[in-house]
């Protein structure tokens, strides 16, 4: 049998305007509503599922593999919201995007403090390896 990973829940303060940026922000469908949770569903299947929470978040980090023409599109909806942004996931080269594998890659946050990645190739694809 393959083993295919499914989904994830991720803690929101508004998992309604989570899940909706998320979907706006990397152009996939809008989300969907199941039980208590707002499904965004990437192009392999895999479900991000927000869920609201009163309690402490926990900032996870979600990568996204994107083609070149994505990358720009993404990248550029994330200069017309001035959104910061980051070439390393500690968040010290800011204002910055990275070329690992020979590629481009960069970090932004949402409103709960998740890290959210774009990359364009697979890591280690291209022989980087920090």
């Amino acid at each position: 049998m393959a083993i295919d990973f499914n989904h994830t829940i991720l803690s929101a303060r508004n998992s309604e305007a989570s899940a909706k940026f998320l979907a706006e922000m990397l152009g996939l469908p809008a989300p969907r509503h199941w039980g208590p949770f707002q499904m965004v569903t990437t192009e392999n299947g895999a479900n991000l599922d927000y869920m609201d929470t009163d309690g402490k978040i926990t900032p996870q980090h979600y990568a996204f593999l994107v083609s070149e023409a994505e990358f720009d599109q993404i990248f550029g909806r994330i200069r017309e919201r001035n959104l910061p942004y980051w070439a390393d996931p500690s968040r010290t080269k800011r204002g910055e995007i990275n070329h690992h594998d020979g590629g481009r890659g960069v970090y932004f946050e949402d409103s709960n403090g998740h890290l959210l990645e774009i990359i364009t190739r697979q890591y280690g694809s291209g022989g980087w390896n920090p």
